[in-house]
């Protein structure tokens, strides 16, 4: 028997801490690719979507796309109309635009939570078309939220390479003078200087019944969330950890406390003399483990 927090016949409540220095975790499209904040509070957000994205990308490296980890949300230059018509195939259904039955349209979604790791654990809307039919996924996560403030920085930067022969090139006038040559280009690069983000999500055992979610996608999930940051680098989003990921079980898969005062639990506050964070170690992790709810136990994975 396996440990109580790969337990898919159990309720999940955890807490998810990840920092990023001198990068950019979450751009936002509507704002020159910024930072996304929250305007109020100037705290950083980062989306659900992008949380997710890692994990997908995680699962994907390591489990090379094959079922039933397959991932059906990805850039693959495959539309999902054409992922929902492989089910009708493989099933031997036949797709008649948004005329099929009730019974041919469960059979498809079926196929499809066997087939994708991602709809069976995130859900999918697959009505589209070729209708599979819509999922609703045991794991669900929220946006990140930065324990303070951030300061979304927009720097300028050159490359010494231009993009345009033409640009390149001397134009000599009739009087023997040159213009032109261009040798460097502009750009911006926007970051934070650090950030500690904090997330919260659920898994639910009553939408796993439902999806075939079971113990070994569980196990690969808390995997994804450890240890997607290392295989996610890149120079835009600068360097990203996990900093904690605390796991409250229950033992009724309706939960045995409300989720909200077991979260409550996992308290992140700055040291006392730091003005501006710029390192994990400016922070205070505090967990109270004493008195929790009978039927409930806290598995600290990282932190």
């Amino acid at each position: 028997m396996g440990e109580v927090w790969t337990d898919s016949e159990r309720r999940h409540d955890f807490k998810l801490l990840f920092d990023v220095t001198d990068g950019n975790p979450n751009g936002d499209p509507d704002a020159g690719n910024l930072p996304r904040v929250d305007p109020e509070t100037m705290q950083g957000l980062v989306t659900d979507v992008a949380i997710k994205r890692k994990v997908r990308n995680w699962v994907t490296a390591t489990r090379k796309d094959e079922a039933p980890w397959r991932i059906y949300v990805q850039n693959r230059g495959i539309a999902l109309n054409t992922l929902h018509q492989e089910a009708y195939t493989a099933t031997g259904l036949k797709s008649t635009g948004s005329r099929q039955s009730r019974k041919d349209v469960e059979q498809a979604r079926r196929w499809m939570c066997e087939q994708f790791f991602d709809v069976r654990t995130f859900g999918a809307v697959m009505s589209t078309g070729v209708n599979c039919g819509q999922v609703r996924g045991p794991v669900q996560i929220g946006f990140a939220r930065s324990v303070d403030p951030i300061t979304p920085l927009d720097l300028s930067i050159t490359r010494v390479a231009v993009t345009e022969q033409a640009q390149a090139e001397v134009v000599v006038n009739e009087q023997g003078e040159g213009a032109g040559g261009k040798q460097t280009e502009m750009g911006r690069k926007a970051l934070v200087p650090y950030g500690l983000y904090v997330a919260v999500g659920q898994v639910s055992p009553l939408f796993a019944r439902d999806t075939g979610f079971g113990d070994e996608d569980l196990a690969l999930f808390w995997e994804a969330l450890i240890r997607c940051w290392d295989m996610d680098r890149s120079a835009a989003r600068g360097v990203m950890c996990c900093r904690g990921l605390h796991v409250f079980t229950h033992t009724s898969p309706y939960g045995d406390a409300p989720a909200h005062e077991l979260l409550d639990r996992v308290r992140v506050s700055r040291r006392e003399g730091v003005e501006a964070p710029r390192r994990f170690a400016d922070y205070r992790v505090e967990i109270d483990r004493v008195g929790l709810p009978e039927g409930v136990t806290l598995t600290s994975l990282v932190g």
